[in-house]
């Protein structure tokens, strides 16, 4: 493995208050959360993270404060994605500054480029900073999907592009991308309810959205298959399934947030052009989220 950012990745959402500046006193809280359940590394500044309604100097301070409150306890991965080559480029740059462990880079969206053009835009980012790159093939919002064979391309390539965060259902390309990459590659779920499945083809662990709520369900799950449990792997899958697909019932992050908000960790306020919940919707989550409770 050329780095190894856990098995459990979260995918942060970002706090914020109602006049909808960072909640810095409820991050540390959901920090420490995180951690107590289960995450071996904290993604800031991704798409759960709101990022497409964050500026950079927010950015900034967020990561600031996560390590500050994280002290070396967990890894810690930067969002540095854009569909700016350029501008990826320099948030690369600036992670490696801030002290971040890894970036994750996310397909280049809206523009959509062929596959040498994604070729080049990761060649960039990897060329101009020495951290470790988890790329991000996300087809369902970047509106293009990265072949396996250009995976396969940069990982022989670029030593420093170590893993992909493949959120994509079709799981015959895990099969290509484990048997077209270099072995110590390391690819991870982008689904929760796809992380078995995808494990079950070499998949390392998952970046996960519901870890918020179920993180040492989901890591229990993890080891079980590992170890060789399978039934009892697919029995945690199976009773993960329904927290699983109902916190996207709407866009991400607008469930888990609510699912935060029920537990007592946050308030669910999100930035437009995203909405709260409406209290039906939410009683219909609720009754799903009540489920896992760590204290239950």
């Amino acid at each position: 493995m050329r780095y190894n950012a856990g098995e459990l990745i979260t995918a942060m959402i970002t706090p914020f208050n109602k006049d909808l500046s960072i909640d810095y006193p409820a991050l540390e809280k959901l920090i420490n959360h995180l951690i107590e359940t289960g995450s071996d590394s904290i993604l800031v500044a991704g798409t759960t993270g709101e990022t497409p309604t964050l500026s950079h100097e927010e950015e900034t301070e967020l990561f600031k404060f996560v390590k500050k409150v994280v002290n070396n306890r967990v890894k810690i991965i930067m969002g540095a994605g854009s569909n700016s080559t350029q501008t990826a480029a320099e948030s690369s740059i600036k992670a490696k500054e801030l002290g971040a462990d890894a970036i994750l880079t996310v397909v280049p969206y809206y523009n959509k480029p062929s596959q040498k053009g994604m070729y080049e835009h990761f060649s960039t980012i990897a060329k101009s900073v020495d951290l470790p790159i988890i790329l991000y093939n996300i087809p369902g919002r970047t509106g293009v999907n990265m072949q396996p064979a250009t995976i396969a391309k940069l990982a022989c390539e670029f030593k420093n592009i170590t893993a992909v965060k493949q959120s994509n259902s079709d799981l015959d390309l895990i099969s290509d991308i484990k048997q077209l990459c270099p072995e110590d590659f390391t690819v991870y779920s982008g689904d929760d309810s796809l992380t078995l499945p995808m494990m079950s083809l070499g998949a390392h662990g998952v970046i996960s959205v519901a870890s918020h709520i179920a993180g040492n369900k989901i890591k229990n799950m993890i080891r079980l298959f590992k170890t060789g449990k399978n039934e009892e792997a697919l029995k945690a899958h199976l009773e993960l399934y329904p927290l699983f697909r109902k916190i996207f019932m709407a866009p991400n992050p607008v469930p888990i947030k609510a699912a935060l908000a029920h537990i007592g960790l946050i308030n669910d306020y999100v930035r437009s052009p995203l909405v709260v919940l409406d209290e039906e919707e939410k009683a219909e989550l609720f009754k799903v989220v009540d489920r896992y409770l760590v204290c239950k």
